[in-house]
């Protein structure tokens, strides 16, 4: 079957880039050529191309897989994202990105790309658990394997601190101002926390380095959102379909996307708002509603759907007493909200709702439940803290607790850094305290929840409602 590429004649009825690109240049570095960025950031930047055409070109870079990058070699970095609703699947080829990189493979050439006088920006989805986030310190994790080895080696990165740190040393060398760091992964304050690491790194190495970074760089914070299940065989049959070629990179999504941006760049930045987003000067409550709404309601999805041996979110969504938790859930969240310009939050919920259960977004219980223990502190235990300072007794948020540690025991497997401290806890138990060896793992429950006694009673509640 012929490969989707720059020479492949596409049908009518799919979107293609209205702009150039064999004149596009360079001017953003992103890390982690997953799907979520093919379906958000690259089309976001699509859209801002053919409304103002720029060096705005996307130089994508995989830490460690190489397999996504021969597959953007072999299709001239083209790729396909298909739209799922009540309607007809549209199509629609991005072109945006002009270079590929598997970091495993080729370190040198991400260092020379990141030193570049072309690169301006920087941008970010690694997921959280690849920063090397010390929870309870909020610094670095000097135990994470890529923390540790980019301090000892720090010419010779392997992790995504290591390599921005690197990039703007050898940027400040050359006399070069720094690009900015545009974090688009779910953290709270997200430009603030990968600031805060970068400069942690970076005093570790040369203070001088963490000197020039703070007075000339721009961390801004980000929020992002649209639902991108991870890609089958089914998605890339569709697109075969649609596109009438083979496409490895195919991704399905929802027509909903949304990108709020703190508006401070170093040194320019694509017309972005073409694509509708949003730039403001406080990223944080739209943050705040995000992960707690969207990202604590599909924590709460994915653990009732492993529970209940449902493969997808809108299985789930399909059942109306589990249908009624998720809403319930939503409407403990509201109050632990700032009020969030632009947004009425009673229909954002009802907005999630009706995605959450869309028939044609086929969105896996098992990959949302991954890294549960990156997650849940700003999804679940930090508006449960907010709660019971309130005042309240923040039992919904006990009861997605709850969720989780049934689920973790119920399969005795999960996809998590901390996994052997998680199934430790499992296999503990405690008929008296069974929730006590998961409040025991260190540093994942803030204290306030860990001597929280009634509240720790209503997870033990709601564990054994589940585990009959």
């Amino acid at each position: 079957m012929t490969r989707l590429s720059s020479s492949t004649i596409l049908p009518a009825n799919v979107a293609v880039p209205a702009y150039d690109r064999t004149v596009l240049k360079p001017g953003i570095v992103h890390i982690g050529l997953g799907a979520f960025h093919r379906a958000h950031q690259a089309v976001f930047t699509q859209r801002a191309l053919m409304s103002t055409f720029g060096p705005w070109g996307i130089v994508a870079v995989n830490l460690r897989s190489p397999e996504p990058v021969a597959a953007m070699a072999a299709q001239d970095g083209l790729f396909s994202v298909i739209v799922r609703g009540e309607g007809d699947d549209a199509a629609e080829v991005i072109g945006v990105t002009i270079d590929w990189i598997c970091a495993a493979d080729d370190r040198a050439k991400v260092l020379a790309t990141l030193a570049s006088e072309e690169i301006r920006i920087v941008t970010l989805t690694v997921s959280e658990k690849a920063y090397g986030l010390d929870p309870a310190s909020g610094g670095l994790d000097m135990a994470h394997s890529a923390v540790a080895a980019d301090l000892a080696n720090p010419h010779e990165p392997v992790g995504v601190l290591g390599f921005l740190v690197e990039g703007l040393a050898l940027r400040k060398t050359a006399g070069l101002p720094p690009y900015t760091v545009l974090c688009c992964d779910n953290l709270p304050s997200n430009g603030h926390i990968v600031e805060r690491l970068v400069l942690e790194m970076a005093e570790r190495r040369d203070p001088a380095l963490a000197t020039w970074i703070r007075e000339n760089g721009a961390f801004p914070s980000s929020m992002v959102d649209r639902i991108v299940p991870a890609a089958t065989d089914e998605t890339r049959e569709r697109a075969q379909k649609l596109l009438g070629v083979e496409d490895a990179l195919a991704i399905e999504t929802e027509a909903f996307m949304q990108w709020v941006i703190e508006d401070r760049f170093v040194s320019g930045r694509p017309q972005w708002e073409a694509g509708g987003a949003l730039f403001v000067k406080n990223v944080e409550p739209y943050e705040k509603m995000k992960l707690r709404l969207l990202n604590g309601s599909h924590t709460l999805i994915a653990h009732l759907g492993i529970l209940h041996n449902l493969e997808y979110v809108r299985d789930v969504m399909a059942v109306p007493a589990l249908r009624a938790l998720v809403q319930r859930h939503m409407k403990a969240v509201l109050p632990t909200l700032d009020p969030v310009p632009g947004i009425d939050l009673n229909a954002y919920t009802d907005q999630l709702i009706a995605r959450f259960a869309n028939p044609a977004i086929a969105h896996r219980n098992v990959q949302i439940a991954s890294d549960s223990s990156q997650k849940l502190p700003q999804r679940i235990f930090a508006p449960a803290a907010e709660a019971l300072a309130a005042g309240g007794d923040a039992t919904e948020f006990a009861d997605v607790v709850a969720a989780w540690i049934a689920a973790v025991t119920k399969r005795m497997d999960c996809n998590d850094p901390r996994r052997e401290e998680i199934l430790g806890a499992a296999r503990a138990g405690d008929a008296a305290d069974p929730s006590a060896p998961f409040f025991a793992i260190d540093g994942l429950f803030p204290e306030t929840l860990v001597k929280a006694r009634g509240w720790r009673d209503r997870v033990n509640t709601e564990l054994a409602r589940w585990q009959r």
